[in-house]
This record gives C-alpha cells, structure tokens and sequence, in this order.
C-alpha cells in the first residue's frame, strides 16, 4: 500500500496563515519544495476532506527543479533526475491526482546544479554553478556547455562569482543572477554585499548591478521578477533605465519564486550562522521590521505587495532551495528509493 509519509511532530511541525489552504484550492493547483539541507522534496497539496496534504520522499541534496504535472526534473548531489507522471486528468490513486516515477537518471557529477527549466526543444537547462555556465544533460559527458558570462575566463570547476539563477524566455534562457564578476576561485565570498548583477544571455550585457546575492530571476507577463535576497526583498527589474525595485519585504533569507497569476510563491529560509549570510543588509532590514528569519513559504499578491497567505516549517527543516507550482494537480505524491514501491510500481502504455 502506498501511503502518505506524515512527519513526526516533534522533527517538523508546520503552520499555516488562516487563509493559506482556500487560497491553494482557489488555486487549483499544489506546491513543490526542495530542501538540500535536510534531503527532501516536498509536495504541499489538498486531501479529499479540504485538509493539507504534505508529502515527501528523500533525495541526496536536493536543489535545482522544475516542476509541472509531467514532468518534474530535479538536480541532487551529482545526478539530474526526470519523473513522469503516470495518471491522466481525472484519474485517483489513494485520493492522490498525480503520481511520479523516477524514470530517467543523468550523472552530471557534483556540479553543484542550481536553476533549473525545461527549454522549448523539451530538454532540461540548469545552471551549473561550480563551472559558472548554463549547461544541458549531454549523451556522452557530464554536461553540455551552452553559456558562460562573459568575465569567466575559463569553463573551471572553481565556483567563481555564483552563477545561481535562471530566468526563460520564449523557450531559452534569458536572464541570469551571479553574486559577483569575480573570476577567481570561490571569488564571490568576498563580494557578497553589492557586487550581484543581472546579466541578459542573448548580448551578454550587464543589466543590474549593486544587487546583494541575488536569485530566482522569473519572466511573468511581460516583467522581470527577481528576489535580492542580500537585502530580503521580492521585486521587479527596470529593464530600460537597469534598476531593481522593490515590492516586498521577506522575512528570511529567500530562494526560490514560482508565479502563478497575481500571486508568487517564495520560499524561506533561516539564517546560517557561517559567513555565507553574516554582514547582509538582510540582518539590519529583519531587525528594522522586528522580525525573525523563519524557514516556509510566502505568498506575495503581485498586484499590491501584501503577502496575506504563508506556510512556515519549524523543526529540522531550516532552509529552503527552490519552489515551484503544479497547475491542475492538487495532491501529488512520488515514488521513492528508500522503500519496496519502486520495486511494484509498473505502468504500461
């Protein structure tokens, strides 16, 4: 029997907002989450009864995804995975409308994926963050090379300014966020206060710069949405005069947006105690609003700012890496590695 995995209360206890799960029937759609730092893709979505369903199966760090109802590809430790979702619209298995099988492993090494998107030839598209390039899965090779900013002087397995995110673009890569231009080794742990850029693909040009760790740049309805997670704001990118204006405050270290109509998911994550996060401009804005960094979701209504709907995690999970939505399916589930099910689950055409 295939059954939900139902976290011990006293290793995660999640609340939500009162409004948080009619906003996610409104929204006819469900939740992905990837945490590296405890190994976990997480599906939030609705039982039968209206109640919240949480879902999750265990995957070797975790990061970079890209989640629709067929198919999902996700980046772990040295791999990048594809699962196929094997029921159609209207179908149920245990109260659950969407189920996914890992079919297909591609060994890239630990390139340290990021971002991750699906281009319009159908194949997956990631950024590959210890060689500070846009690459591809490659029938022979680790990767595929597609692009590479134009300060990296060499393809070099040196993590040099942080290329992290990815934003599409009528089916290809447009837009880029790296923490720094530094083209030395793990050069971009220097420059983490005001050297993140933006970058756009196609001429190579810088278009923002000043930014604080910049991530998850997203193209939605004509406007460039990115989170400069230095400094703890969602916001919008000026592409004529290259400015980034703000729109919301996050109470948290923030990575990862998926958008969906008027609304974006962001997700959350405490502060580490390490360099990485000390000596942002995110500790004096957390501190300017009384606030605490807390791991979870926030949901941003683009149309005025206001953030009315959240989830928040409590327990082992602390950070968060990337969150996207799941249009038309309500309760996903997956089929892990860790149990007998992968060895029953068969489907034929």
């Amino acid at each position: 029997m295939i059954s939900e995995k139902q976290p011990e209360k006293p290793l995660l206890r999640i609340t939500t907002s009162r409004q948080f799960i009619s906003w996610l029937a409104d929204m006819k759609a469900s939740l992905a989450l990837t945490t590296y730092q405890t190994g976990k893709i997480i599906f939030i979505g609705l039982q039968p009864n209206g109640k919240l369903s949480v879902f999750e199966r265990t995957l070797e760090r975790v990061m970079g995804m890209t989640a629709t109802r067929e198919p999902i590809w996700l980046a772990t430790l040295y791999q990048v995975w594809r699962f196929r979702n094997v029921m159609t619209p209207g179908q149920m298995h245990e109260g659950y409308d969407a189920v996914y099988i890992p079919r297909e492993s591609r060994v890239t090494g630990d390139v340290d994926v990021h971002d991750m998107a699906i281009d319009a030839d159908g194949r997956p598209v990631f950024v590959n963050t210890l060689f500070n390039c846009i690459a591809t899965i490659d029938e022979q090779h680790s990767f595929r090379p597609l692009w590479k900013p134009g300060w990296v002087s060499k393809l070099a397995p040196e993590d040099r300014c942080h290329l992290n995110g990815m934003a599409m673009l009528d089916g290809k890569p447009r837009f880029v966020t790296a923490v720094s231009r530094s083209d030395v080794q793990d050069g971009w742990r220097d420059r983490r206060q005001s050297s993140g850029v933006l970058v756009d693909v196609e001429s190579g040009e810088v278009i923002v710069e000043g930014l604080s760790m910049p991530h998850s740049p997203r193209w939605h309805n004509g406007k460039l949405w990115l989170i400069n997670s230095g400094t703890g704001f969602l916001g919008t990118v000026d592409l004529d005069v290259g400015r980034f204006e703000p729109v919301a405050f996050c109470p948290g270290f923030a990575r990862g947006l998926a958008i969906l109509g008027d609304w974006a998911v962001i997700g959350l994550s405490h502060k580490r105690e390490n360099r990485t996060f000390q000596g942002l401009d995110l500790e004096q804005n957390l501190s300017r609003h009384d606030a605490e960094a807390r791991c979870g979701l926030m949901v941003v209504d683009l149309r005025t700012g206001d953030a009315p709907h959240w989830l928040r995690f409590e327990g082992v999970v602390r950070e968060l890496y990337d969150v996207d939505m799941i249009p038309g399916v309500t309760r996903p589930m997956a089929i892990g590695f860790k149990t007998e099910e992968i060895r029953r689950y068969i489907s034929m055409p």
